[in-house]
């Protein structure tokens, strides 16, 4: 896929699920429908604040590296200690969640390494546009818990758009009143824009925002006897 081109679409609110783009409103937890809210950081707004800059301080120990995704034995063992650890629903393998069983990728992969030493303990997959960039996984050694590496990941994939001069960075969607995804926040709050999928339009994020924009989904694209559910 060409780098505009996915610039294009992430633009949309669109995002990667293996080799394809998707996008959605709505997704299923615990049996209910929570509403869905596409995140973008703006590169140029970005200021780390004291949360941000401890984080990045303490983790300095660990060395760091980008390199073109390759998938290898050591990422999936990685991942599938990390996904034996967590508590919410994951695909089964890296392969998985990027390839789908295709024997090509279509799409501009990257991968931030974290080592302590020789050992991989965590690692970021990413995706570039021409202008932008798409996180698409963090996973990490449960061991490491305590270093909040799933969020220095997230610090670390802004750096690196920074630092390229890239205007945006594409985390994922939020969840409203299902925090589990706030982490996404974590980064820079004021530099963070959410999708208006109603309007098409990108708008600072806030609570009251993401609210709003949740209960005009109710109202315009779940069907009434759907509601209930939500």
């Amino acid at each position: 896929m060409r780098g505009d081109a996915l610039d294009f679409y992430l633009a949309q609110g669109y995002y990667r699920m293996q080799q394809e783009l998707f996008t959605c409103h709505f997704v299923p937890f615990d049996g209910r429908l929570f509403s869905a809210h596409w995140l973008r950081l703006a590169m140029p707004r970005i200021v780390w604040g004291p949360e941000q800059r401890r984080l990045l301080r303490r983790n300095a120990r660990f060395g760091a590296a980008v390199r073109p995704f390759r998938l290898t034995e050591e990422y999936e063992e990685l991942y599938a200690r990390y996904r034996a650890a967590i508590t919410f629903d994951a695909a089964p393998t890296i392969e998985a969640v990027l390839l789908g069983g295709e024997a090509h990728n279509v799409f501009n992969t990257y991968t931030i390494e974290l080592r302590d030493g020789d050992r991989l303990i965590a690692a970021g997959i990413f995706d570039h546009g021409e202008r932008t960039l798409a996180g698409i996984l963090n996973f990490y050694d449960p061991a490491c818990r305590q270093f909040s590496l799933g969020k220095y990941l997230l610090l670390l994939k802004t750096d690196h758009a920074r630092r390229l001069g890239l205007d945006y960075y594409y985390p994922g969607y939020v969840v409203h009143n299902y925090p589990k995804f706030d982490y996404k926040l974590f980064a820079c709050p004021a530099a963070t824009e959410v999708y208006d999928s109603v309007n098409g339009l990108w708008v600072p994020f806030s609570r009251e925002i993401v609210a709003a924009q949740s209960a005009e989904l109710l109202a315009d694209w779940l069907p009434e006897d759907l509601r209930g559910m939500a």
